[in-house]
């Protein structure tokens, strides 16, 4: 039996969907969460049809202009790369590529998108096999076997991507399975541009309605498959002057400097450019230290530094709402938000956009052996973190995009792509026309048509 989810439309308008049938979505969401009614929850919006959000307090960031984070931790599986793993899946069912009882899904993964995997697959009736590296948190793990998925664990960190592609190559060639790679596959960019693209830019309108600011100014994004980013290249066809600046670790700085690495920003920083990503829509690379992003996960999500934000003035409810909505990774792209509004000196009236891909959950292995290692953050530490790792975040670390550093960006596909993964160089040289883009854009509402038909609605 084929499972259909909802349209990407109706993932960005979950208001859209047939009354009773969202209703049944939203109870499942609390009391089925294993239910394939809950694809109906993949979005950014809440149950009010407002997109979930937090205006991060000056008191934290140090700046003037505004920092507005899109919450990932509401997502059916806490994260919003559900809404990746579901778009891939959807774009290949309604166009007969994949079957459920007959095709094994295989998922690729530094983190969030293989948890999404193992989510979706098992909920439209696919068998699926979880590929991720071994030293990623526990955490994750456990999320993939209870969403009944299994999983093989390869190499290395983070950033031992190649390592996961031979795992690949070698699940191919077994019949009927079929890889739905995140760094290749178009459903992946498209759910970014359309869903959360359009997601942002209506925020944007409430906000300014409210009076928060009047100039949509910058999206920072961190890059793992580089899907996330894919909404600044909607933000730009509507805004044409804001800032879309791509984010990685100072450990393992690949579009920076060419550098490599390991480090523990678990869900970035790849060690190559992954084949959707616009690298011609990139005003600016900046790369962060992932122990700031660590350390300041901490000051958030732990006692001390809590105690430290109130006594700045921070409110109760601000403090206890940020405190579950960030991982490492949504550190990393507030701190790079924070880099971008000094580099270009933005300021009162400015809003920079960006997302918090999952919440706390994800990581208290990883603060507990931060505590191990480096002992108790008491409110002395945290204030000095609040100080050094926020308030006085520099504009270092940072690659303005000119045509030169987008020609290096654009090539550096060439080794992954062309030499290891099949592309072809034809291929590789239309990326650079805006065109190309435009034509993957295009199959939006192609795809809303043809899952309207074929689920009958």
């Amino acid at each position: 039996m084929m499972i259909y989810g909802p349209t990407f439309e109706e993932m960005l308008h979950p208001e859209t969907i047939e009354a009773g049938l969202r209703r049944r979505a939203r109870e499942a969401l609390e009391k089925e969460p294993l239910s394939p009614l809950n694809l109906y929850n993949i979005s950014w919006k809440g149950a009010d049809d407002r997109v979930r959000h937090l205006v991060l307090p000056r008191e934290l960031t140090g700046i003037d202009a505004e920092i507005v984070v899109l919450l990932g931790r509401f997502f059916p599986t806490g994260s919003h790369k559900v809404g990746a793993t579901y778009s891939c899946c959807i774009e290949r069912q309604v166009r007969g590529q994949v079957q459920p009882g007959k095709h094994r899904l295989v998922w690729p993964s530094t983190g969030n998108y293989g948890i999404g995997g193992a989510y979706v697959g098992p909920r439209m009736g696919y068998d699926s096999l979880v590929i991720l590296p071994e030293e990623m948190s526990q955490e994750r793990f456990d999320k993939i076997a209870w969403y009944g998925a299994k999983y093989v664990k390869t190499p290395g960190c983070e950033s031992n991507v190649k390592e996961i592609y031979d795992k690949t190559h070698e699940l191919e060639r077994e019949a009927n399975t079929i890889i739905v790679n995140q760094f290749a596959e178009f459903g992946n960019y498209r759910f970014h541009w359309h869903v959360t693209g359009n997601s942002i830019l209506a925020l944007f309108d409430e906000l300014r309605g409210k009076g928060l600011g009047t100039r949509l100014a910058g999206f920072t994004s961190a890059m793992g498959s580089s899907g996330t980013i894919a909404a600044g290249d909607r933000l730009r066809q509507v805004h044409a002057d804001v800032r879309v600046v791509g984010l990685e670790p100072v450990q393992c700085p690949t579009l920076y400097s060419n550098g490599f690495g390991g480090h523990d920003i678990q869900g970035i920083g790849d060690k190559h450019v992954t084949w959707i990503h616009n690298t011609d829509n990139m005003d600016a690379m900046a790369c962060l230290d992932e122990w700031d992003c660590k350390k300041g996960l901490q000051v958030i999500a732990e006692e001390p530094g809590r105690r430290a934000l109130a006594r700045r003035g921070v409110k109760s409810e601000l403090l206890e709402a940020m405190a579950p909505s960030f991982g490492i990774s949504g550190i990393c792209n507030v701190l790079g938000a924070i880099k971008t509004a000094k580099r270009y000196r933005m300021g009162k009236g400015d809003i920079l956009f960006t997302v918090a891909t999952d919440g706390l959950d994800r990581y208290p292995s990883v603060l507990a052996a931060m505590t191990k290692q480096h002992g108790a953050m008491d409110e002395a530490e945290a204030e000095r973190r609040i100080e050094a790792i926020f308030h006085k975040q520099a504009d270092d670390w940072y690659l303005e995009a000119t045509q030169h550093a987008r020609d290096c960006w654009a090539n550096l596909k060439y080794y992954t792509w062309v030499e290891q993964q099949g592309k072809t160089v034809a291929e590789l040289r239309r990326q650079r026309s805006r065109e190309y883009w435009l034509e993957h854009q295009a199959l939006v509402p192609e795809t809303d048509r043809m899952i309207r038909e074929q689920r009958g609605s």
